[in-house]
């Protein structure tokens, strides 16, 4: 049996093989990758991504990387292609197809079909002499100098080219587009990903639900308007409508210990003047942080007339984790 010391020493050669065929793509960054990027700009379809076993999970990959970073993409079974999943291709896609030999029998047999259809084709392939890639519109050269695999035949570093390809051309595409944080937010809603993405305004309390009060207002109305609304606070407004200050249930106590006769003050005497506020850009890791350095619960958002837009409470950034 093989000894650990040997197994860790294989598996390292493993990565620096992997490391050395990702590596060895810079030869591809070159003018036909940078035609591959401006055809699908140009596209006014999707990318279809297809290919088969190894190369069939790289290109499903492909697809759902593509199109999570701003291209409209789908995979594309090359076997199901061959019974009827060539429907979804039309003449305004472009079709990426994935062969490291070039000459997977199911991609090239879906070929003549996507030639009629019109569509166009980029290959990625091993081999650029291989019938796949003169079939194709344009060849991106994924060549790997050999496997990881000790036995040169299962699909390791070639696999590695493939993917690593493919998130090259999804990452200039991004850039290309002006793809921005907010518009990869908007794609990824869900989980703790989608929290950190998510903006202040896409969570703040807006409108009736804003506690708020005049600066003349009693605490009787006070009180009611922080307990009737739930925040624990309330913003206070002047007479035009501004911001002047927050009520919140420490000022109360703290205002109680040293007057009893607190429900003869009026607003503006009881309210802590410039409360803390956020942009409605701000991200809610941002609100997050702020509420915990400054040791508060709610952060007012004002437009530019200081009027309040929002409020938002730790408890609604909070829920956002679960």
């Amino acid at each position: 049996m093989p000894s650990d010391k040997y197994i860790i020493k294989k598996a390292g050669e493993v990565l620096k093989i992997e490391a050395e065929a990702v590596n060895g793509l810079k030869k591809s960054m070159n003018a036909d990758f940078l035609r591959a990027v401006r055809l699908i700009l140009n596209c006014a379809g999707r990318v279809i991504v297809t290919g088969i076993g190894k190369s069939g999970i790289m290109a499903r990959k492909i697809a759902a990387t593509l199109a999570s970073t701003g291209t409209p993409a789908i995979f594309l079974h090359s076997t199901e292609g061959l019974h009827g999943d060539l429907g979804a291709v039309t003449k305004r896609d472009v079709v990426i197809a994935l062969s490291q030999s070039g000459e997977s029998r199911e991609v090239l047999e879906i070929l003549p079909a996507i030639k009629k259809i019109g569509a166009k084709l980029i290959v990625f392939t091993g081999d650029k002499n291989s019938s796949l890639a003169e079939k194709s519109d344009l060849c991106l050269d994924v060549s790997v100098k050999k496997e990881a695999c000790p036995l040169n035949l299962a699909p390791t570093a070639s696999c590695m080219a493939q993917l690593a390809m493919g998130d090259a051309l999804a990452i200039a595409l991004l850039i290309k587009r002006g793809f921005k944080e907010e518009d990869y937010a908007l794609l990824h809603p869900g989980g703790s990903l989608g929290r950190k993405l998510k903006t202040v305004e896409d969570v703040m309390r807006r409108g009736a639900d804003i506690p708020r009060v005049g600066e003349k207002m009693n605490m009787e109305k006070v009180i009611f308007e922080m307990t009737s609304k739930k925040m624990g606070c309330t913003c206070v407004v002047n007479g035009a409508g501004k911001l002047t200050g927050i009520i919140t249930d420490q000022n109360l106590r703290n205002h109680l210990q040293r007057d009893r006769n607190i429900m003869k003050k009026r607003a503006a005497e009881i309210m802590t003047r410039h409360p803390k506020t956020i942009a409605k850009e701000a991200l809610v890791d941002e609100a997050i942080t702020m509420t915990g350095e400054r040791s508060i619960s709610t952060l007012l958002i004002v437009d530019k007339a200081q009027k309040p837009l929002g409020i938002v409470h730790l408890h609604d950034l909070l829920k956002l984790d679960r």
